[in-house]
């Protein structure tokens, strides 16, 4: 960046009341978005007020540069990136504003989250339809901008149908709302002098011709394709009566378009990628909330061809939802963990699934629609299986239906599902026709595309596999979508449906409506912005859709060599490529889950999954370092990753950034050295091993002031932060006195505790509660000398020590462990790193894949001992008790917390339920770092506090994870137990 730039935005970032950034990180993060595009923004900037978007147009317009408006930046076709000041809405502008219940109408900012709206709109009765599939985290003003529809817009439409009004600033600045207006009312608008004058006199002048509006009408999108994204929506605006002297007829009116003819600019501003207005406030039509009753009929089929041929028969139905998805997306899921569960429906390996939705308001209702519509099915005879779901399946369907788009990002190799001839739209009754064609042309091209469709619609996401870092690929990428533009002409549909033009489409829009209509689009891009500065080349005089690839072509790409192993994904490069953008990382607490914690609590983009992805694959693609992890920018990005490894297993890409940390940690600290608070927790169970020969005085100097400010100020822990204490009790002791007391040999079976680093020197008590729980429960516990996990080394980038641990713990256990003698541990964040990181570590990876197999968290074991009716509730007491429990997030990502549940249940009369937090915020020793403290008590008041806090004093908390409990009882003061310790007291 050039020193002038530098100094115009410095004095233009003095003006905002919100942020403005022009690090180089922040341009990378910001260089891409959901597609396959990229390009390096000038800028970056968060605005907090109007008065900030006016004075960064005003700074457009002087320093011929332009603003590319985001929310989410789950864009699929290029729409929010660009060469000028990308501007995020998604920080500040994020107030609902107003509700009018009467009309059925909400005010929000852009930046408001779609399902974040509905959860707001439920108490009302109401609900916004238009429902995508990133609809955790998509914003309002993204869809609009998109025009974006979902699985609902067969019965509710799409977003365009449901804007009445937004208030906007224009290019010269000035703030103008354009809402309804009838034929006098235009006119009146036609008469100013201002912009927004010339703007209205402009589109009538244009639009005012019979031949021109006939033109529109041949030319464009036939109107039966309620789904369509082309260019600007001048056939909706010649609906209206300012351009009608007779009654539109039917074959011209949405099928969800108001009867009322007045003239609304929010029709062609909806959908126009923000390159006419910056939008500051938008207000929504609403629906009253669906049926109650529901159910979904997931029908699978044997073949593409015969799903497609039940549409147009089953959609006859009144359909909520008529979802598919083929078997590249149903193949993809199984490997997911997290999408394993919502998998339980599918039988056998059908081709394809096609997702039908009935609702009613009566069960009874209801019965006689899923007869009717099987009726229709069986009449059909195309489909080899029907089950029906109801209640928490169907969320399950949708969920596994939702994270499609992602998941197909999970794609091992350089080889990806790209996203350029994937929102096609025809009229429902072209629908076979236009996929045989389809096909015959996907063959021609050597192509098995991923079939994965709003079917009811007619619209279908289908992606070609190809490679865009070859030339020959790109070409083929050009190819392709060039001949699928023609076959959608060919049946008068639209090139997008839903995701818009962005850059991969506009390049064909003259194609697609016809240069005269083309004409007119860029008229209408010229009054709006004269200067360009909002989003250029987007809709009109389009960026070529084959260059600006996020890949460099042809290029040899770096040997990176690492320590921990990535090899299932080709390498850390690779790893990180996984990410293709789709932004789950950035979904909010109430929506579940655990990802991404510090996203969640800073709302910065810089703290999401996707940024660390984006910025380590930026730096290790184009660093001209030796060591190309040696970045500050790298170690900023990675700054608050609580290493949480939710995005393991939520992620639909499964994009590992914990092993990412650790590995960049590793790399990063092989130039500039480690430190000593480093070093301080990175060894912890050195020192704990230390100061439990003495553990009254240490405790001593732990626990008084005085004595543990200066400890916290030597080791930059947070002076608000409590220090854990010593053990007075040995559990290696413990475990020979227990042993010697049993006198029963005839054991149900045997097992190897896993005596971790937290449980030996912190948590002994726990220690000799499992010992004693397994014992009067009949199991023989082992306890032999291995050495600790190797957890704090992990998570403080100490690879070459963890490596040495995980082969001595391998070498250890080997010989030992099976399925009969299975490893179990208490500390999930310990005993789980058999399962994970000794897997990337360990030099003998067979024995260490066995050793794996056979390993469990305490609770799972007890929970697989239940399930064979080897323990059972008559052990345990009949007393009432009630329980909250919070699981550790590795427990989360890599196992379930199920276990925890059903052991906790077990006494019959011990009613638990399950608090829906994500991370608790310290996670290991993030908390205790005084840099990190805010942050990780936010975290913790997302979810996990407030429920503790409303909990009764008699209510038990439990939490397996010794970080848990220790931030449990610095935020709310309650200690909360180890589930072992809970279930050891109920024992008979």
């Amino acid at each position: 960046m050039q020193n002038e730039n530098i100094k115009e935005l410095q004095n233009l970032k003095s003006q905002l009341k919100g942020e403005l950034h022009f690090d180089d990180l922040m341009r990378k993060l910001y260089a891409t978005d959901a597609s396959v595009y990229r390009k390096l923004p000038l800028a970056v900037a968060l605005p907090r007020t109007n008065g900030d978007i006016q004075r960064l147009i005003d700074f457009a317009k002087t320093n011929n540069t332009s603003l590319i408006p985001r929310t989410a930046g789950t864009s699929l076709a290029g729409q929010c990136v660009g060469e000028g000041i990308v501007v995020d809405v998604s920080k500040y502008f994020t107030r609902i504003l107003n509700i009018n219940e009467t009309e059925k109408t909400v005010t929000v900012q852009p930046g408001v989250v779609r399902d974040e709206l509905n959860n707001y709109l439920k108490p009302f009765g109401l609900f916004f339809g238009p429902n995508t599939s990133t609809s955790n985290r998509c914003m309002i003003g993204g869809m609009v901008g998109n025009n974006s529809s979902g699985t609902t817009s067969i019965q509710y439409g799409v977003t365009r149908d449901k804007v009445i009004s937004l208030k906007t600033i224009l290019s010269d600045g000035n703030e103008v709302e354009f809402t309804s207006l009838t034929s006098e009312e235009f006119q009146d608008k036609i008469k100013l002098t201002t912009l927004e004058g010339t703007i209205y006199k402009t589109i009538y002048k244009a639009l005012q011709p019979k031949s021109v509006q006939q033109q529109i009408k041949e030319n464009f999108p036939k109107p039966t394709i309620h789904r369509r994204n082309t260019g600007y929506a001048i056939d909706e605006l010649i609906k209206s009566d300012v351009f009608l002297t007779s009654n539109l007829t039917d074959s011209h009116r949405d099928i969800n378009s108001n009867s009322s003819l007045d003239f609304n600019m929010c029709k062609l501003l909806t959908g126009s990628e923000g390159t006419l207005a910056f939008t500051t406030e938008i207000t929504l039509q609403l629906d009253t909330l669906p049926p109650t009753e529901s159910a979904m009929i997931a029908l699978h089929f044997d073949s593409i061809e015969a799903c497609l041929k039940s549409i147009s028969h089953l959609m006859q139905h009144n359909l909520h939802s008529c979802e598919m998805m083929d078997d590249s997306i149903l193949n993809l899921t199984k490997h997911n963990k997290t999408q394993q569960e919502n998998r339980m429906f599918i039988q056998g390996n059908p081709v394809a699934i096609l997702m039908c939705e009935l609702k009613a308001d009566s069960s009874a209702e209801l019965k006689l629609q899923i007869e009717a519509f099987l009726q229709t099915v069986s009449m059909l005879n195309l489909n080899y299986a029907n089950p029906v779901l109801t209640g928490d399946a169907i969320d399950k369907a949708v969920e596994l239906r939702k994270a499609g788009l992602g998941l197909l990002g999970n794609l091992i190799g350089d080889k990806k599902a790209v996203a350029c001839i994937e929102d096609t739209a025809v009229a429902l009754e072209d629908l076979d026709a236009y996929i045989s064609e389809f096909t015959a042309l996907m063959t021609s091209f050597n192509q098995n595309a991923v079939y994965y469709a709003h079917a009811g619609a007619g619209e279908l996401h289908l992606r070609p596999i190809l490679d865009l870092k070859q030339t020959k690929e790109v070409e083929l990428f050009r190819e392709i979508t060039t001949a699928v533009a023609r076959l959608v002409k060919k049946y008068n549909g639209s090139m997008s449906g839903e995701h818009g033009d962005g850059i991969v489409r506009a390049e064909f829009i003259p194609m697609m409506i016809g240069n005269a209509n083309y004409q007119i689009l860029k008229t209408i891009k010229t009054v709006f912005d004269p200067n360009h500065i909002f989003n250029p080349h987007k809709i009109v005089d389009a960026y070529p859709m084959d260059k600006n690839l996020r890949y460099e072509t042809d290029r040899v790409e770096p040997k990176i060599e690492t320590l921990l192993d990535f090899s299932r994904s080709e390498g850390i490069l690779r790893e990180v490529e996984k990410c293709n953008g789709s932004g789950d990382c950035r979904k909010l607490p109430e929506f579940g889950g655990t990802m991404c914690p510090s996203y969640r609590a800073t709302k910065n983009e810089k703290d999401t999954t996707r940024a660390r992805a984006n910025a380590l694959r930026e730096f290790l693609t184009n660093s001209e370092k030796e060591n190309k992890f040696n970045h500050k920018e790298l170690k900023d990005v990675f700054d608050l990753c609580l290493s949480c490894k939710a995005c393991a297993s939520e992620c639909p890409s499964s994009v590992d950034v914990a092993s990412l940390k650790a590995e960049f940690q590793y790399q990063y600290q092989k130039t500039n050295g480690v430190s000593l608070r480093t070093k301080l927790f990175a060894y912890n169970h050195k020192i704990n091993g230390y100061a439990s020969q003495f553990p009254k005085l240490t405790n001593f100097i732990f626990s008084n002031g005085f004595t543990s400010s200066i400890i916290k100020s030597i080791g930059g822990i947070a002076k608000e932060r409590s220090l854990p204490l010593i053990s007075s009790k040995n559990l290696n002791k413990e475990s020979e006195k227990i042993n010697q007391r049993l006198v029963n040999n005839n054991f149900v079976k045997e097992v190897y505790l896993f005596n971790d680093e937290f449980t030996q020197h912190l948590d002994s008590d726990i220690g000799i509660d499992t010992i004693a729980l397994l014992s009067g429960l009949n199991y023989k516990v082992n306890i032999i000398s291995h050495a600790e996990s190797g957890r704090a080394m992990l998570s403080k980038g100490l690879l070459e020590c963890a490596k040495k641990v995980a082969n001595e713990n391998v070498s250890i256990f080997k010989n030992l462990i099976s399925e009969n003698t299975p490893l179990i541990g208490i500390e999930p964040s310990a005993i789980l790193t058999f399962k994970d990181e000794y897997i990337r570590l360990a030099d003998d990876k067979a024995s260490a894949q066995l050793i794996a197999k056979h390993t469990v968290l305490i609770e799972e074991f007890l929970q697989q001992e239940i399930q064979l009716g080897h323990i059972t509730s008559e052990q345990f007491t009949k007393d009432k008790k009630t329980i909250k429990f919070h699981g550790h997030c590795h427990q989360k990502a890599l196992t379930n917390q199920k276990s925890s549940f059903d052991v906790l249940s077990l006494p019959e009369n011990y009613k638990v339920t399950l608090i829906p937090s994500g991370c608790c915020g310290m996670a290991g020793s993030f908390g205790y770092e005084k840099e990190h403290y805010d942050v990780s008590m936010q975290i913790g008041e997302q979810t996990l506090f407030p429920a503790i806090r409303k909990a009764a004093e008699e209510t038990l908390i439990s939490a397996n994870g010794t970080s848990c409990r220790h931030q449990i009882k610095d935020g709310t003061g309650r200690v909360a137990k180890h589930p072992i310790s809970i279930l050891k007291e109920a024992l008979l």
